[in-house]
Order: structure tokens, then C-alpha cells, then sequence
């Protein structure tokens, strides 16, 4: 589908810059002409249809080359994000087992030894690998529900995965995010990338962005200052982003210094967005914020809140299922619970995930046989049919008998305004069995908030059993290259710091 969408693009848009990065401005004819190149040579270095091809690339214009150059071959792309430390990178490559990889010079070490490693000059477009000669390779003839595309999923907790899409679930996508105007061409505005492009939210939409003409701004590492002055300069109407960019932003004194009136909409996924979060997005750019909520699994599209959703929906909640996806909340037997009750959330839709790449057991555990995908969050469904999340199953801990669940805690403590983030760990208790620490990381590290503030202020919104038992101070919450809560890192903060303690327990 990417070939195809860029062949069109290139008749279309000709010149017109599609990435702005660091490895250079590319348009949307040279991309073309690159991923034409490419695949050639793909095809001769023995690269069959349905064979998996790895990218360990930047963002930018050559991940974009290739990645189309792999589409028009015929086979698989599986991207594989760069920040990933060495080892990281080696377990995803590992899982897929490639045909081959094609990587960047300073980004091969680490790599499985028996895996075909192809590398590229950072901005040869591939051309360093020496051209096949000829004309661009045929249709590989692909059928729609074949795979095309791998996503590695974050691996927050317990071993990552590789959820595998059709050309058919990119469809899905691209009709899902672009509604009823699915066949539109142009229109598209400047946009930030504030993800890797391996990741679902680029690597599965990257031919709509393409289809209405965007111009994707990438930065070589993401700063929040440098996120403003885009947006400035390039006057964006939208920022896309994850909510931990947006809290960087907001406390960026270039918010109050550019001019972002041309700011109009705030989309924020792939993390939750704090109630505080969200107020304050609002009032500062005075801008629509829209909060979407989906997975990797289910193809980067859920959940969202209407840019013009009350107050209580656009700040506590997650919004409704989007057009073309179904939503419930089910008990441990999939069956749907009632309205006010807390259960598991599910989706359904075309674009769900196929499964994970040659693991029939997770994917039968993640999928029900008539196609609800089992997210793991537990939510809430208002009677006015907006969902509010309630944790994760594989979060939960048990204080006294009693189940809590971080997110909970952690949504009432961001919203103090002397907690810039936070991140509840459970940790073991002779008496209760588990209880809970709060990670905070102060708004003003020298006069850091104390048990007695957080106890005394969580108080009013929660029951006494989810109330933090023990504050740590900490200067930042770890978090995963997709920007969520890495909770198994915060768990190994919180054990550092327990064994840097002195003896008598002071801190």
C-alpha cells in the first residue's frame, strides 16, 4: 500500500518536500525514484515477496526510502526504533528472524551475528549498495491479506512482541483516520514527528500523511524547544504529540515567547493525558484538545475525544470509539459488563492486528475468536457511552485485600500543582501484603511535596487503601522509547534507592 500511495503522490505532488530531517529534504517524486532504485536492488540481493526486512534507520528520508523500497519488493517491513539500546534492538531483530537487515553504520552493533546486515550511508538512500540495473522491479502480485507491516510492541512489561498487519488493516487505517473523505488528495499541512517512524502511530499512517501532501518535520532528537519553533515557523494548525512532550513544551518559557496562535487543535496518544494536562494545554494555546487512545495491536486507532467534548469528557476520559471501531468493557470471560462497572476494555475493527508475527498462543490470549482485541487496560463506560481507563490488569496490586491500580492514584497526585510527574510503585509489606510508593518528581526540586501533602490531598478523590504509604523523590519518571511509564524501570528505581538508603531509614 505505501508503494502504491507514493507512485500516486509522486504524479501529484512532484516536488514537494514529504520529510524535512536530518538526513535531508526529500520530495515526493525523488521518493519515488529512490524506492524504485532500492527495490531493484532488493530484488537482486535475493529479496522474495513475503520475506521480512528489517529497518534500523533514523527517522527521516532514507527510513522512508526504504521502507517503500521494501513495500514494492514485495516484502515485510519491521521497524525497528533507534533509541532502542543495543541489546533491545538485537531481541526485536531476533524475534522477526529477517531475510535481511538494513541498518545504519552506527546502529549495527549489537545485532544477531547470523543476521544478514545490509548498512547505508546516512543519506544515500540506499544507492551505496550499488544499483541492479534495469527498470523498477514488477508487481509482486501480493494478495490485501498477506503481511506488509510489523510493529514491535513496547514491552513495558514482560517481553516485547511483533503485531503483524495486512494491506488490507492499512486500509482500515488510512479510512478510519481520514473518515468519509478516505480518497481525498491534498490538504495536508505541515506536521511534527513526534515518534519514531517504526512506531504504529508513523509506520502505519505514513501513506495518508503522504496522500494529503504533509510535510513531516523531523527532529534528530526530540526537544521540546525545538518542537515550538516548528510549530512557529512552520505555522502547524495541529500538534501531534504524546502527553510527556506536551508537559516538556508547556514548560518551555519559548510557550509564552513564539507566536502559536496558528495552533488550533492539540492531538495527544500514546500515553495517558493527566486531567491538569489537559486544562492547561487548553488555556495555553487555546486550542481544541483531542485525546486518542489505542494500542500497537489495534493499529494505532481506538478511542478519542471530540475537540468540542464537554469538560468532564474532554478532560477525564478517553472519548468514544472512533467511526468504524467498536468498543466494550468485558469481564474475565469476555462477556460485556454493565454501564458504571469496571472491566477490561475491547476493541474491534478492521484494523486490528493479525496477530503477533509466528506466536499463535499470545495471540490467541490477546484476541478473542470473534475478533475483539483484549487491550489489558481496565475502563470504565459512562452512561453517556465515554470511556474512563481504570488502570491495567498487569498493574494492579493488593493492598490489604483491597485492588489498586497506579493510573488511578497517579491521575488525582499529578493534578497537585507541586508534582510536575509521578509514578506509583508497588512494593512489598509485611502487614498489607503490597503498598504503594509514589515516584515524584516536584515542581520545585528544593521544596519537594511530603507524604503528609500527597496523603492529605489524594484524600478528597480516593479511598484511604490507594493513598501513597511512602514518597521518593526522583528527577525523572522513567519512561519507554514510545514515552510511556516504563514500570519495570521505575520498579528497579525504586530498589536502587531502597539499597542507597542508610541503615537507620532516613533519607
Amino acid at each position: 500500500m505505501l508503494s502504491d500511495v507514493v507512485r500516486a503522490s509522486a504524479a501529484r505532488f512532484g516536488d514537494r518536500p514529504v520529510v524535512d530531517a536530518p538526513d535531508g529534504v526529500l520530495g515526493h517524486a525523488e521518493l519515488d525514484r529512490c524506492a524504485d532504485s532500492l527495490a531493484t536492488t532488493l530484488v537482486h540481493r535475493g529479496v522474495r515477496p513475503g520475506d521480512v526486512v528489517a529497518i534500523v534507520l533514523r527517522s527521516g528520508a532514507d527510513w522512508l526510502v526504504t521502507a517503500t523500497a521494501i513495500d514494492r519488493a514485495g516484502a515485510v517491513i519491521a521497524g525497528v526504533s533507534p533509541v532502542l539500546s543495543p541489546p533491545e534492538r538485537a531481541t526485536l531483530v531476533d524475534l522477526v528472524r529477517p531475510a535481511l537487515v538494513l541498518a545504519h553504520p552506527d546502529l549495527v552493533d549489537g545485532l544477531p551475528l547470523r543476521a544478514d546486515v545490509a548498512v547505508l550511508d546516512p543519506g544515500g538512500r540506499g544507492a551505496e549498495l550499488g544499483g541492479a540495473g534495469g527498470g523498477p522491479p514488477g508487481d509482486p502480485g501480493r494478495d490485501d491479506a498477506e503481511p506488509a507491516v510489523i510493529c514491535f510492541t513496547s514491552g513495558t512489561s514482560g517481553r516485547p512482541k511483533a503485531a503483524w498487519f495486512t494491506r488490507r488493516q492499512l486500509e482500515a487505517v488510512r479510512r478510519i483516520d481520514l473518515g468519509p473523505a478516505e480518497h481525498r488528495w491534498g490538504g495536508g499541512a505541515p506536521m511534527l514527528a513526534s515518534t519514531q517512524f517504526a512506531h504504529v502511530g508513523m509506520a502505519l499512517k505514513l501513506p495518508w500523511y503522504l496522500q494529503l501532501g504533509s510535510t513531516l518535520h523531523v527532529m534528530d532528537r526530540w526537544r521540546a524547544d525545538d518542537a515550538l519553533e516548528l510549530v512557529a515557523h512552520h505555522r502547524m494548525p495541529t500538534i501531534g504529540v504524546v502527553a510527556p512532550q506536551l508537559a516538556l513544551m508547556l514548560r518551555s518559557p519559548l510557550v509564552d515567547e513564539l507566536d502559536l496562535s496558528c495552533v488550533t487543535t492539540i492531538i495527544a496518544g500514546g500515553a495517558a493525558s493527566p486531567p491538569a494536562l489537559v486544562e492547561q494545554a487548553r488555556s495555553t494555546f487555546g486550542a481544541a484538545y483531542s485525546i486518542r487512545y489505542s494500542s500497537t495491536e489495534s493499529g494505532g486507532v481506538g478511542l478519542a475525544t471530540s475537540p468540542d467534548a464537554d469538560d468532564h469528557e474532554a478532560v477525564h476520559t478517553v472519548g468514544r470509539p472512533r467511526p468504524g471501531v467498536e468498543a466494550r468493557v468485558a469481564d474475565d470471560r469476555d462477556h460485556e459488563v454493565p454501564d458504571g462497572e469496571v472491566g477490561e476494555l475491547q476493541l474491534r475493527s478492521a484494523a486490528v492486528m493479525s496477530g503477533y508475527w509466528q506466536d499463535p498462543d499470545e495471540t490467541a490470549a490477546a484476541l478473542t475468536p470473534d475478533g475483539w482485541l483484549r487491550t489489558g487496560d481496565l475502563a470504565v463506560r459512562e452512561p453517556t457511552g465515554a470511556v474512563r481507563l481504570a488502570g491495567r490488569r498487569t498493574e494492579m496490586y493488593l493492598r490489604g485485600g483491597y485492588n489498586v491500580f497506579p493510573s488511578e492514584v497517579e491521575a488525582v497526585l499529578s493534578s497537585l500543582p507541586e508534582v510536575r510527574d509521578v509514578v506509583i510503585v508497588p512494593e512489598a509489606d509485611d502487614v498489607m501484603g503490597e503498598r504503594g510508593v509514589a515516584l515524584v518528581v516536584p515542581a520545585d526540586p528544593d521544596d519537594p511535596p511530603g507524604l503528609e501533602r500527597l496523603r492529605e490531598f489524594a484524600a478528597t478523590r480516593l479511598a484511604s487503601h490507594k493513598l501513597p504509604e511512602d514518597v521518593v523523590q526522583v528527577d525523572a519518571v522513567p519512561l519507554t522509547s514510545a514515552q510511556k511509564v516504563d514500570r519495570a524501570a521505575a520498579e528497579r528505581l525504586l530498589s536502587l534507592h531502597r539499597e542507597d538508603r542508610p541503615a537507620d531509614g532516613t533519607r
